[in-house]
């Protein structure tokens, strides 16, 4: 039933969708499901295109057997700050990690920007990291490096000279107007092909009008993220009411 564990016949049945290469929104819809459950359970169980209802049943019970003795501890597990339900902070960081992998980025790389967006202080060291996420400074560090070419997280030195890994408002904002300019070169390549091919010929045609439409997404990325940029330094839970929206006069 929804919001229940996952049955054996409903992974099958997800196995089949993307057999049938259904999107996840339909697999969800015809099991009574939400999208993020079975966004979560096929990127947690080998991906699209690796996915096996079996084997996906198996593991899942062996991680319920495992994070069994440690629920049952009660109070020997560390408190959350702010009062926060333990159980459903990990499910959220769960979610929040399956939706980034859904998004391009490894595993380890989704699971080291969940923990830093989850983190009040927003940073920590790869120490820290390390001991949260239960893996090795090796691991965080070919992490970090891939997210820090990213413009995902940067690198600061705190008072005890470690590096601190950190994630901020303005961090977004520069990853996505790099995003937004990662076309340039394919754009550049595409019109030097219009040149060698011929102005009048139908690939040139073809390549001219790649270079246009990535044109006009990169400029429109930009110029939406310079107005949007003040809401991420809105305070949580404002509502702020003179945030300039885009208009005619904006072209």
């Amino acid at each position: 039933m929804p919001g229940g564990r996952l049955s054996q016949q409903e992974r099958q049945q997800i196995a089949l969708g993307l057999a049938d290469s259904l999107p996840y929104a339909e697999i969800a819809r015809r099991l009574d499901r939400p999208t993020s459950t079975i966004t979560r359970e096929v990127m947690r169980n080998g991906g699209p295109t690796a996915y096996r209802a079996d084997l996906a049943h198996r593991a899942t019970e062996r991680r319920a057997h495992r994070r069994r003795p440690t629920l049952s501890r009660g109070a020997d597990a560390p408190p959350q700050e702010h009062g926060r339900d333990a159980e459903a902070v990990a499910e959220y960081e769960e979610t929040f990690t399956t939706v980034l992998m859904a998004s391009g980025l490894n595993k380890m790389a989704a699971r080291v920007l969940t923990c830093l967006y989850t983190t009040d202080a927003g940073s920590l060291t790869a120490s820290q990291l390390a001991q949260r996420l239960q893996v090795s400074p090796a691991s965080i560090s070919k992490a970090i490096a891939f997210l820090e070419s990213q413009s995902l997280v940067r690198r600061e030195r705190d008072e005890r000279r470690r590096d601190r890994y950190v994630v901020d408002d303005e961090l977004f904002y520069q990853a996505t107007i790099a995003s937004a300019r990662a076309n340039d070169q394919l754009v550049e390549t595409a019109r030097q092909g219009v040149a060698i091919l011929g102005p009048h010929t139908h690939a040139a045609a073809r390549l001219e009008n790649i270079a246009r439409f990535l044109d006009f997404i990169s400029e429109s990325i930009t110029r939406a993220a310079e107005q949007a940029r003040e809401v991420l330094h809105a305070r949580p839970g404002a509502t702020p009411g003179n945030l300039h929206r885009p208009g005619p006069e904006d072209g």
